[in-house]
């Protein structure tokens, strides 16, 4: 969850995590229970990355970009998007057939937005932003993964202001709700 280095380390660390859940998960047999355990720190991460990128990430991009406006709605449609199936993962039975199919539209979205951050936005970011900023945005980024929610809440804020007023409670709450039900814990 924290990995070091500036806003594109820190966020390139986390795709290559998210990448290793997605193995994992195709790894094991539709069946296999830990295939939900998986999918709960899949989704732990994914949420709290999602959060921190729409905190500090995005109203960079916004700042410092030409066309960051509509960069920066597109990533946040993207999150709506993967935000959802996450829910309706978060209700889905391993071994049923929406599991294995939701997993497969996850992995789809993720890795399609991935690839579009890093072929696109995070090599503008490097040539648009000093190096100062992306060294102070990694450390806003950590920080903002640490009190983040833990569960999709497609209802929730997207953008600044709300979103950093409301994040950190909401964080807290699914925090507290993973230490009673033990989630995220393998």
């Amino acid at each position: 969850m924290g990995h070091g280095g500036n806003v594109i380390d820190e966020l390139q660390a986390d795709h290559r995590e998210v990448e290793e859940f997605f193995e994992k998960m195709q790894a094991l047999p539709a069946h296999d229970e830990k295939r939900r355990d998986i999918a709960d720190q899949l989704t732990i991460e994914l949420v709290r990355h999602s959060v921190a990128e729409e905190m500090y990430l995005y109203p960079a991009v916004r700042k410092h970009l030409s066309g960051g406006d509509a960069l920066a709605d597109q990533e946040i449609k993207d999150h709506s998007t993967v935000e959802q199936l996450l829910k309706e993962l978060e209700r889905a039975k391993v071994g049923d057939a929406r599991f294995d199919t939701l997993v497969q539209q996850l992995i789809q979205e993720v890795s399609a937005h991935i690839a579009d951050e890093e072929q696109h936005l995070f090599p503008a970011l490097a040539r648009g932003v000093q190096t100062a900023t992306l060294d102070e945005l990694g450390d806003k980024i950590r920080t903002a993964k640490k009190f983040a929610p833990t569960r999709p809440h497609p209802g929730a804020p997207s953008t600044p202001p709300a979103n950093k007023l409301l994040a950190p409670g909401t964080g807290l709450v699914d925090r507290a709700r993973d230490f009673v039900t033990g989630r995220g814990r393998s």
